[in-house]
């Protein structure tokens, strides 16, 4: 398994997701909480209603950076902790995964998987 208690843990706390793609030297970065953030194994889910500059980068380049916190998780030096998360990504707009996070997200216009491919602890 990929993620480790501790990361599991910030998820379960609230805190912004910033999601990092980019393009020729560009880079564009979308936000998101922790508490949409849905851990699989070894993928990511979050809902998408927006994240259409992501979603135009990920034609060019699939790789995503992500980071995510959390003030309330025991870090490395202390109170706080946060992950730098790289990976994969592509949107998808059917099927079960969309059906089951559109319970919880009746917002969302698809689903933003990330299939993850490493994981960082910095703080």
């Amino acid at each position: 398994m990929i993620f480790n208690d501790t990361f599991l843990a910030v998820l379960e706390h609230e805190g912004v997701v910033t999601i990092i793609s980019s393009t020729a030297g560009d880079y564009h970065a979308v936000n998101t909480w922790n508490s949409y953030v849905k851990a699989d194994g070894d993928k990511l889910y979050i809902p998408a209603a927006g994240m259409h500059s992501v979603e135009q980068d990920l034609a060019e380049n699939d790789q995503v950076l992500l980071t995510i916190g959390s003030r309330e998780v025991e870090g490395l030096v202390g109170p706080g902790t946060g992950f730098h998360v790289f990976g994969t990504a592509s949107f998808v707009s059917s099927g079960e995964i969309v059906d089951q996070m559109k319970k919880e997200f009746p917002f969302l216009t698809r689903v933003l998987v990330i299939e993850v491919t490493g994981i960082e602890q910095k703080i």
